[in-house]
């Protein structure tokens, strides 16, 4: 497979640290984005100058628009653009959720990927080229208690993926994506030890990464989980 060009948010830890270092051992090209800037400097320390890595919120439109162009200035409209960026609520029944801890689920999981989305999309459209991954989850395809913001919010995501699949041109795809079960920190908050008994980001990207770049135009519009035949 040609080296691709790859947008990826949430990359300082869990999947999307996983999936950076994966996609480019293959030898694609890796821009990514994460909050945590000794994990950037780190990334770029390992893989600069061919991948690029950058401190952006994603909850910041304008931080969002100023990566983009810098993304799409070296390298063009991405082939992959993966908003894996997301926040979980700490264990609670939703009437005891803080207004500030919904409202900061909501701004990164669905106000997050509408940002990466539309300073992204427009080069990816102009091509009529290139595929777009909104990570979703089990939950967002079903519901547990305690965890009703997230719930909602990639509930949202499924709904959002399926309604941009309706607008892209031909040749497109836009994808919510179920990741599957894996012990990251995020799952950890959840589910305590019981995480353990899952696969690491790093075993799971193994299988996930090459999955993932058989994703194509075929596959738009379609809810999918990792691992299963498209």
């Amino acid at each position: 497979m040609s080296s691709k060009v790859i947008v990826i948010t949430g990359v300082s830890r869990g999947l999307g640290r996983a999936m950076s270092d994966s996609f480019i051992r293959l030898g694609h090209q890796v821009f990514g984005c994460g909050r945590s800037a000794q994990e950037i400097q780190v990334l770029n320390q390992l893989y600069g100058p061919h991948s690029h890595f950058a401190v952006v919120d994603v909850i910041d439109d304008q931080a969002v628009r100023e990566w983009a162009t810098h993304c799409i200035d070296l390298a063009g409209a991405p082939d992959f653009l993966l908003n894996n960026a997301a926040l979980v609520n700490k264990n609670a029944p939703l009437w005891e959720v803080p207004a500030d801890e919904f409202s900061a689920v909501i701004d990164v999981n669905i106000k997050g990927v509408a940002n990466v989305i539309r300073h992204f999309v427009p080069a990816m459209a102009a091509k009529k080229s290139g595929v777009i991954v909104n990570f979703s989850s089990g939950w967002g395809r079903s519901t547990d208690s305690e965890v009703a913001p997230y719930c909602a919010s990639k509930w949202a995501i499924e709904g959002l993926s399926k309604a941009l699949a309706q607008e892209l041109p031909k040749g497109m795809a836009s994808i919510p994506l179920n990741p599957g079960i894996i012990n990251t920190d995020m799952l950890r908050q959840s589910f305590g030890a019981q995480a353990g008994s899952y696969p690491t980001a790093d075993e799971w990207a193994e299988t996930a990464v090459p999955w993932l770049l058989s994703l194509s135009a075929k596959d738009n519009g379609r809810s999918l989980t990792v691992g299963e035949r498209h």
